[in-house]
């Protein structure tokens, strides 16, 4: 255990430990985001060492490997710091703690089957500091999390060995991550972040730690509840107006009417934001998040019945995509059972390498059910095993023994594909969930197309 542990309460002490780079720090939990703040810490000159319980990430690390390959300027990053000696990892959490002031929690909070949040890792690793937690130690939760589960839960989990009491022998707050994947170094150096503590004092420490990493506004919120409380509000009112366009995309499709059309005049009007429909809203965060003040609105006798409309509409669209494979099928008057359909992107949204809840897991289910032989492709995921089935690693040699495919991720790539590829198809039939191709070349190539709220072509 550290000698040399500064007083995290004071603030000037905590300013001059900035100013030394004395102030040691752990992040537990170095996957997505974890690991890009992890580093963040490490290039600001503070001896900062990660914690995961996953081996293979760890012995990567160890090995001069970058994990995060679709994270820009990271890697550069990793490897700086790593010739500077001021990052290392473990996955012995019993010897970093201890020797840390401060303890940032990066830690998943999914779903169970039920879609009811699961806090378990954030449970067990809170248990854990009660044992091995230094007196005079910080922990700032930048996980996200339900209102209240800091009050609730955190503190009463961290004190129940009785050898730590808040704000007496230990400190506690947030600053949820608030970084796009794919986009981690542009978010954690350009957007605001909200802080919170249990009480001004810590919040004001936090925002001075904070600020000495990443320069970036950090707006102080009156407690660690209502900063989460800000951090859901803005995720879920993402999926939430996603959802709006995607059940209206279904309707303009009956009515002739494009989509794209509508929200591209819409957009020019001052006080609308843009969202876009789709195959429907993947990822650790959005569904995950609604799904969190759901379990709030639960837990407090509250029902939130726009958000549990919107997560139902969203849910729903990977059906609507099989509708419109069906319907194609239909026009070109072949059967779908035993046919050979390509799905075009795996990862929940484009340009990352990530299939966490992607609504293509959903779609490849329900082809298969219907019979069919489903081949995917994704540019992150060449020759590797998905969903049980190998991917594809070339698209130009697959498509032609295609009998049809669905555009499901918008990456970047599929818009540099000649629209006269998929007209090599032995039918070709094309499903585009993402706006990406023009209806009108489609038509020009002889291609059955179905866009999703495509209508009028």
């Amino acid at each position: 255990m550290s000698n040399s542990k500064i007083n995290i309460k004071n603030l000037e002490e905590v300013k001059k430990a900035l100013g030394s780079k004395s102030l040691k720090v752990c992040v537990i939990g170095i996957g997505r985001i974890g690991l890009p703040t992890a580093l963040s810490f490490a290039k600001s000159g503070l001896q900062t060492i990660g914690v995961d319980i996953n081996e293979e990430l760890i012995e990567k690390i160890n090995s001069g490997i970058f994990p995060l390959k679709d994270e820009p300027g990271y890697e550069d990053i990793f490897k700086q710091v790593l010739n500077e000696k001021t990052f290392s990892v473990t996955s012995k959490i019993e010897n970093a703690v201890p020797n840390s002031d401060l303890i940032l929690l990066s830690l998943p909070t999914p779903m169970d089957e039920k879609n009811i949040p699961d806090y378990s890792a954030l449970i067990s690793v809170a248990k854990n500091l009660s044992h091995i937690l230094s007196p005079n130690s910080l922990v700032i939760v930048e996980s996200t999390i339900e209102p209240g589960f800091i009050e609730n839960e955190m503190i009463s989990l961290i004190s129940n060995s009785n050898t730590l009491k808040i704000e007496d022998t230990f400190q506690i707050g947030v600053c949820p991550e608030n970084a796009n994947p794919g986009e981690i170094l542009h978010d954690f150096t350009n957007l605001p972040r909200l802080v919170g503590g249990t009480n001004g004092n810590i919040t004001q420490i936090i925002k001075l730690i904070y600020n000495f990493v990443f320069k970036v506004d950090l707006i102080e919120m009156p407690n660690c509840k209502t900063a989460n409380a800000v951090k859901l509000t803005t995720n879920v009112f993402r999926d939430i107006n996603i959802a709006f366009v995607s059940e209206l995309s279904l309707m303009f499709e009956k009515l002739g009417i494009d989509t794209m059309k509508v929200l591209e005049a819409a957009k020019m009007k001052y006080n609308f934001q843009i969202h876009y429909p789709g195959a429907g809203v993947g990822g650790p965060c959005l569904p995950i998040n609604s799904y969190q003040l759901l379990n709030t609105a639960q837990r407090t006798g509250v029902k939130l019945n726009m958000i549990e409309s919107g997560r139902k509409i969203n849910e729903k669209m990977p059906e609507h995509v099989v509708d419109l494979i069906s319907n194609a099928f239909v026009e070109s008057n072949q059967i779908l059972q035993n046919s050979k359909i390509l799905i075009l992107g795996l990862s929940y949204k484009p340009n990352v390498k990530d299939i966490q809840l992607s609504p293509a897991k959903v779609i490849v289910e329900k082809l298969q059910k219907l019979g069919v032989d489903v081949y995917l492709y994704d540019p992150f995921f060449t020759s590797t095993i998905i969903f049980g089935l190998e991917t594809q690693n070339n698209l130009e040699n697959i498509l032609p023994e295609m009998d049809g495919a669905i555009i499901v991720t918008g990456h970047e790539d599929f818009k540099n594909i000649p629209i006269s590829l998929f007209s090599k198809m032995k039918h070709p039939i094309l499903v585009d969930t993402r706006g990406i191709i023009d209806p009108v070349s489609a038509k020009k190539e002889k291609i059955i197309f179905r866009g999703l709220g495509r209508g009028g072509f």
